[in-house]
């Protein structure tokens, strides 16, 4: 597997302002296997301290949180010498809150130690009171796949390579190609797992077993951490997001999570939950594009995508015929798949400020609006090739915008400030926009 956050861990190592890192991101989306090739091809030595394995270790920080006893405990616990040519990995460390305090003191008192943290529900034990080491660490976030790495692993790197020149004479040679692959990574989606499952037999329905043991694990996740208060509310949220995109306007909505009385404030810790664990994207409406984007949200009015799309397909137990069925599985489910791979291609990209907009009498919506630099950016997906932008025309004709993008099945084309860029190119939308 080949993951571009492999290079983002290597700069981290050699920057001369580094500081312990923390790595974000959903459970089985390669944070694990990411440190530890990173610590095996990168340095002398690598030791791994898995606080769900090994709860001694985690009393160890009752006591202490100098970095020298720690370091010292760990050494004799695991017979190794710990020494700056040594990365040290706290794995699953929303086990041990105070392993995640006393980063702040190897940030202070052992900044020559290499270390990493990270864990599978780091984002809802940090909300619950943990305390944060402020300006004292690095951080990461780690996603799925992107359809570029996907590319990677289906042996597909040189024509990905082909994919960040817009004028490659090769592309339209690959275009079917290119939108077959696209269709397949509609299916597997970006879970390494499930990825590394379908490259080896090229079989769908083994890659949908992982994904249905991964959907699975995460109820475990549910059952085994989130309170009892909560517990039934995640469940029916959960299971209503397919519901909820398949609505022609997609916009959540309460009473569709199997229970008519259902009220904003009463799924309120569901949701955080969910987002903080990584499993869904909440996406804001906007009362108007301006920056930053964050001050015009409105934080009633939302949609809720899911954090992988193959996971969202296994979700919805979309058949793999659908494959084999042209470009329908762009248009399914009123082409929210699109719309949650064009989403999850602009997280990706760490454009994480983004949210979408519509007019007040709904006639005319975008789906999705991002911030880059000073620019605001709004950009339609397109299932198909279908290429009527009528909502989007409306946001140009309001708020005349430096830049559009509209991103379908269609090729490359740039009209005015109006770019089309194809969904197999997604991940260079940078390059077009800097």
């Amino acid at each position: 597997m080949k993951r571009k956050a492999f290079d983002d861990l290597i700069k981290w190592k050699n920057s001369k302002e580094r500081k312990p890192l923390l790595l974000y991101g959903a459970r089985q989306v390669g944070k694990t296997w990411l440190v530890e090739e990173f610590g095996k091809q990168q340095y002398s030595d690598f030791i791994k301290i898995d606080f769900e394995k090994n709860a001694a270790i985690c009393k160890l920080f009752d006591s202490t949180l100098d970095p020298k006893d720690i370091i010292h405990w760990i050494e004799t616990y695991t017979h190794k010498k710990i020494t700056p040519e040594t990365l040290l990995f706290f794995d699953e460390v929303q086990a041990c809150p105070r392993a995640i305090t006393s980063l702040k003191y190897f940030c202070e008192d052992a900044s020559e130690y290499h270390v990493i943290a990270a864990g599978s529900l780091l984002g809802v034990a940090l909300h619950q009171g943990i305390s944060f080491p402020v300006g004292k660490v690095n951080s990461l976030n780690i996603y799925p796949m992107t359809f570029f790495e996907f590319l990677d692993a289906m042996n597909e790197t040189m024509l990905k390579e082909e994919l960040s020149n817009i004028t490659s004479p090769v592309l339209a040679s690959f275009k079917e190609k290119l939108v077959e692959l696209l269709r397949t990574y509609f299916y597997v989606g970006g879970m390494p797992e499930v990825v590394k499952q379908y490259a080896e037999t090229r079989n769908f329905q083994d890659a949908r077993s992982v994904q249905k043991r991964i959907l699975n694990d995460y109820k475990e996740d549910f059952s085994n951490h989130i309170p009892n208060d909560i517990l039934a509310k995640v469940y029916m949220l959960w299971d209503s997001i397919p519901v909820q995109l398949a609505k022609e306007n997609k916009k959540f909505v309460y009473k569709e999570i199997n229970n008519k009385q259902a009220r904003a404030k009463d799924y309120e810790a569901a949701i955080a939950w969910l987002k903080d664990s990584g499993l869904i994207y909440p996406i804001n409406r906007l009362s108007k594009p301006a920056m930053p984007i964050s001050a015009y949200k409105e934080e009633n009015i939302f949609k809720i995508y899911m954090s992988d799309i193959g996971l969202l397909c296994a979700k919805t137990n979309l058949d793999a015929k659908v494959i084999l069925e042209g470009d329908r599985l762009f248009t399914e489910f009123k082409g929210a798949l699109t719309e949650q791979f064009v989403l999850q291609e602009l997280i990706i990209m760490d454009n994480t400020d983004i949210a979408y907009w519509a007019n007040a009498t709904g006639d005319a919506e975008v789906d999705f609006v991002f911030q880059i630099n000073t620019k605001i950016v709004p950009i339609e997906a397109k299932a198909g090739i279908n290429l009527r932008a009528k909502s989007l025309m409306f946001y140009r004709d309001t708020f005349n915008p430096d830049i559009m993008i509209r991103s379908s099945l269609a090729d490359y084309k740039q009209t005015d400030n109006l770019y089309d860029i194809p969904l197999y190119m997604l991940e260079n939308i940078n390059s077009f926009i800097a």
